[in-house]
């Protein structure tokens, strides 16, 4: 199984009140990989990002995504380091800019914390 659908059944897991609807990339590039809904909020959308290293890495069309709509959109980070605990970071949008350069200087919306992930996505 690739890793970001790992991550993705961990995330549909952890945030019971969202709807999600996993997107196939190959159709529009630079469209994230999932979309969410709540009848609270409407729809909101979710880069999925597994960080191996130090460095992210995005396609120019999600480069483009993000930079251009940064409303209600997403960036969720998986640290999967070698003999370390697993991390989750949530990212609004607006910070791909930091993430390009360096992760380790981009403040998170959230750290390894299901609950405010989930506030997060439905109160933004």
């Amino acid at each position: 199984m690739q890793k970001e659908a790992k991550l993705w059944k961990l995330i549909k897991k952890n945030t019971p009140k969202i709807k999600w609807t996993r997107l196939e990339s190959w159709a529009s590039y630079g469209v994230p990989d999932l979309l969410g809904y709540h009848d609270s909020c409407g729809f909101f959308m979710c880069e999925l990002k597994i960080l191996y290293g130090s460095k992210l890495s995005f396609s120019p069309h999600q480069r483009l995504f993000h930079m251009t709509m940064t409303k209600r959109n997403f960036i969720i980070v998986e640290q999967a380091q070698k003999g370390s605990p697993r991390s989750i970071k949530l990212y609004g949008s607006s910070a791909i800019h930091g993430l390009l350069t360096d992760h380790r200087a981009t403040p998170c919306l959230a750290l390894d914390d299901w609950d405010l992930i989930e506030r997060l996505l439905l109160d933004a």
